[in-house]
């Protein structure tokens, strides 16, 4: 049994779990059915709970949504998490009906552009506060705060994100709030490792909400996820974990599943370094499915983009396949290749630069035309 000393974070309670050092690692997971489809949404709700969910997030992104929540709240006892998407506002209107509040701060600058971050934070402070919620401060690599992003390279991507979190961190405190939790996530486990490393050593004190985002397919998926989870849960570094997992909806218990089987290793103490996993060779990234996804078209396409590539496991490429107009355009950046999925078409980029919409139809040939021309450009070098 591996003894592990955990980072002394203090405890923040979200509903009837309580998550910090002196209290077990929670597991998590979050909804990909459409939020206004209640039945669904509680269906899937109680499916997650029932295998073992400890907080389950759903995303808002409109008054419709919100108000399917207040029903969604009625019908289940599972600790509830709202992601709320970029009107920062909606908190208000779902507050009174969950246990936490997870905000983006890279997103609050899209709606009501003119106004400072630190206004929109307090009025989410005030409604968790007022409505006995938990917040969580979540910081993506691919929607990072852009006036932190412009302060640093373009190869540096770990250092604007810590920063924008322990900013957060500290606005939060100066409001007198302490009862929130913060995530730093990004699609590279090694990446994933280090900027969890860092936020622990400049703020030791904060839980951190532990991910792989856009880890992608079992068992690719899980295996990206391991790697970050075995490396820092090991050293003290986690209270509450989610894998993410590109999965049909019913089978989005698999996240608990895996969740709780990597805390098993780790606490027997079957923990590899990263170097043994081999990371060098064709990366697939795609998101998990959730509500913002426009089209279920993008699970499958996923699966067949993993199909597809096989003959060029042995290249180092990332091919990344985003699910939904938020997340995608911004986290497809970084890799060679990207495909980020509307109602009706798939978007193809090549690193930043935008090569057109496809037909879900249409797709796969043209990804291999341009998966070919970049090994064929790889290997003249």
């Amino acid at each position: 049994m591996l003894q592990i000393q955990r980072n002394p974070t203090r405890s923040v309670r979200i509903g009837t779990v309580t998550i910090g050092a002196e209290h077990p690692i929670a597991v998590q997971s979050m909804t990909a059915t459409q939020t206004q489809d209640i039945d669904a949404t509680v269906a899937q709700v109680q499916a997650l709970h029932e295998a073992g969910a400890d907080v389950v997030r759903i995303a808002v992104d409109s008054t419709k949504d919100a108000d399917a929540i207040a029903e969604i709240r009625k019908q289940t006892k599972a600790n509830l998490s709202i992601d709320l998407q970029e009107n920062y506002r909606l908190a208000e209107l779902v507050a009174p009906h969950v246990e936490k509040i997870r905000y983006n701060p890279g997103h609050l600058y899209h709606h009501e552009r003119t106004k400072p971050w630190q206004e929109k934070v307090a009025y989410i402070v005030g409604v968790a506060a007022d409505n006995d919620c938990a917040i969580r401060i979540g910081v993506n690599c691919g929607s990072v705060d852009p006036a932190k992003a412009d302060k640093y390279s373009a190869d540096d991507s770990i250092s604007p994100m810590i920063e924008s979190a322990v900013e957060h961190c500290e606005h939060l405190d100066s409001l007198g709030f302490t009862r929130y939790c913060v995530s730093l996530k990004d699609s590279d486990p090694r990446k994933v490792i280090e900027v969890n490393t860092r936020f622990a050593e400049a703020r030791p004190d904060v839980p951190l909400h532990l991910g792989v985002t856009e880890a992608g397919l079992p068992p690719d998926g899980v295996i990206k996820t391991r790697i970050a989870f075995e490396q820092l849960i090991s050293r003290g570094i986690g209270d509450t974990i989610r894998v993410s997992l590109t999965v049909p909806n019913d089978r989005k218990p698999e996240e608990i599943a895996a969740g709780r089987d990597i805390l098993a290793d780790i606490r027997a103490g079957r923990v590899r370094s990263v170097v043994d996993y081999g990371l060098e060779t064709l990366n697939i990234i795609s998101c998990p499915s959730c509500s913002r996804v426009e089209n279920e078209a993008f699970v499958e396409l996923a699966q067949d983009v993993k199909q597809m590539t096989r003959y060029a496991a042995e290249h180092a490429i990332t091919i990344a396949v985003m699910g939904c107009r938020v997340n995608g355009p911004g986290e497809t950046d970084d890799a060679d290749l990207g495909l980020w999925c509307g109602p009706n078409f798939v978007n193809l980029k090549r690193g930043e630069e935008s090569l057109g919409q496809y037909p879900y139809d249409a797709i796969l040939p043209r990804l291999k035309e341009e998966l070919d021309q970049l090994i064929a450009q790889k290997q003249n070098v």
